[in-house]
């Protein structure tokens, strides 16, 4: 038995459906009817008890997409697979984007959602353990332990280590899931309160009524709920470091305070009758761009030129593809301890290309999550393609490395330093580092967007393309192809004579063509 199922759709019939599929497959079921609901439970009490989310993404009010974005803003971090009857290929991008496990088409069968949910259950448990082996190990991080060969990182390494060695304010700004907190701890890791408390807090996952109190802290007494004194994150970080992660997202009112504790060195505890003196190390991070909400009147301009004392920008993962090699071997070896019965031997340079030419719209957060996955549930000894479909999907069509010289069949040894040769029994495995911009092939099911000189393919093109394979696809119904493409029988027959298709055969007339 593990921890319950979190079920969330709008739909009755298919609530109880899923219910009793959950149930007959041994696991306790939660259900609730909407997107704010599941997230009431996600904050609650019992939100520890969710193993997986079984997410409609087609609900009123806080649909799908919605619940997904909240839950990454609050850092829940609970695999979710993701269902709808009306789910094109930009739904499911949209969603496996926003940070979806997996992705099932209603009426989902049976043992594809009993496979789903246990391929769920396998990741998290590893997830726990690589998390518990972490926190064992502990210990300070430095520039040095930071995984880059990337020239965009080195100004980045650089303006740390410079900073390490003063106390004045930082900014780190950045993409979401860029490594900013890892600047952070690294900042902290080589200066002289290496020793000393490094105490983060999420400003953008605290409901505006408690950022204060958790900030600044609070008596017992001075508000509902308050049953015992709170010291707060300025005391906590007390001689040490505090990292305010996403400081856009704080209230006008308590960037007042937050002003005056960096000016002054004092804090106002919530009900307290005297301030409280802080010896800190400020940094913060952002996401957002600062200097655009002081102009929008929604960040004090005051506050933003103290904190923006020395500001670190830190690149997308986009920008810093050279380090997507060196990335992944990292993420597969913070696997291995935690499951050591699948010890895998690296990742094939066709899987490794496919990760290159991504764009990682999620950054290093979404390819740990890719690689993370991948890893756990490889069947084999290598990570190949097959191991990334939802990254394969979204990359226009799929690397063909034949057609450049190395074997799909080429691998990268995790021991193996990526565009070095490793000889074993007189053969190369790998000599040379994988292209991102291999030229893409097609495979049945998925559609080329771009040419053979790599432009983007005209519409007119892509549409027949559409056409033809979804005639292919439905054995010529007409009725159903029509449907599936989303447009009327009459339209569709109406695209055929243009394109000169023969609606008996599907084919494309030789006089017409």
């Amino acid at each position: 038995m593990t921890g319950s199922i979190l079920i969330v759709d709008d739909d009755p019939v298919q609530r109880r459906l899923l219910e009793a599929a959950v149930t007959r497959f041994g696991h306790a079921a939660t259900v609730v009817d909407g997107g704010a609901a599941a997230l009431d439970v996600l904050d609650g009490p019992g939100a520890r008890e969710v193993s997986v989310v079984i997410l409609d993404l087609v609900m009123p009010g806080l649909d799908g997409i919605g619940v997904l974005k909240a839950m990454r803003e609050r850092d829940i971090n609970v695999p979710t697979i993701v269902q709808t009857a009306q789910g094109g290929i930009e739904t499911v991008v949209s969603a496996m984007r926003h940070g979806a496990f997996d992705f099932v088409v209603k009426p989902a069968s049976p043992d594809r959602l009993q496979a789903s949910i246990a391929n769920a259950l396998k990741v998290e448990a590893v997830e726990g353990e690589v998390k518990r082996t972490s926190r064992r190990r502990g210990g300070l991080l430095t520039f040095k332990d930071m995984v880059t060969h990337s020239p965009a990182m080195d100004r980045v390494i650089r303006l740390g280590q410079k900073a390490a060695a003063s106390n004045i304010p930082i900014l780190i700004e950045g993409e979401s899931g860029v490594g900013k907190e890892l600047v952070a701890r690294a900042i902290q890791g080589s200066g002289d309160r290496r020793s000393k408390p490094f105490v983060t807090v999420n400003c953008g996952a605290i409901p505006d009524n408690l950022v204060e109190s958790i900030l600044f802290g609070h008596e017992k007494g001075s508000f509902t709920g308050a049953t015992e004194k709170h010291t707060g994150k300025f005391v906590e970080a007390h001689s040490g470091t505090l990292f305010l992660d996403e400081i856009g997202d704080l209230p006008l009112d308590v960037q007042v305070k937050l002003l005056r504790a960096v000016q002054d060195g004092e804090v106002d505890p919530v009900g307290g009758r005297s301030t409280v003196r802080v010896d800190i190390r400020l940094i913060s991070a952002t996401h957002r761009n600062l200097l655009q909400q002081v102009k929008d009147g929604k960040f004090r301009e005051d506050l933003f030129y103290r904190l923006n004392v020395y500001p670190i920008f830190v690149p997308p993962l986009r920008d810093r593809r050279d380090d997507i090699p060196y990335l992944v071997t990292h993420f597969m070896e913070k696997v291995a301890p935690a499951d050591p019965r699948h010890r895998l031997q690296g990742i094939s340079a066709a899987a490794l290309a496919v990760l290159q030419a991504y764009d990682w719209p999620g950054n290093i957060r979404q390819l740990e999550n890719a690689v993370f996955r991948a890893s756990v549930l490889c069947e084999g000894d290598v990570l190949t393609t097959e191991d990334f479909p939802q990254i394969r999907a979204q990359v226009e069509g799929t690397v063909n490395l034949d057609a450049d010289g190395v074997s799909p069949s080429a691998s990268l040894p995790l021991d193996t330093e990526p565009g070095e040769e490793e000889v074993s029994s007189g053969e190369a495995v790998l000599a040379i580092e994988p292209d991102p911009l291999a030229r893409l092939q097609p495979r049945f099911g998925t559609l080329r967007a771009l040419d053979e000189r790599g432009n983007v393919r005209a519409l007119a093109d892509v549409e027949l393309e559409m056409i033809k394979l979804a005639i292919d696809h439905y054995n010529g119904q007409m009725s159903e192809v029509a449907r599936r493409l989303g447009i009327g029988r009459s339209t569709l027959y109406r695209k055929l004579k243009e394109y000169g298709i023969d609606p008996e055969t599907g084919r494309v007339d030789r006089l017409a063509s």
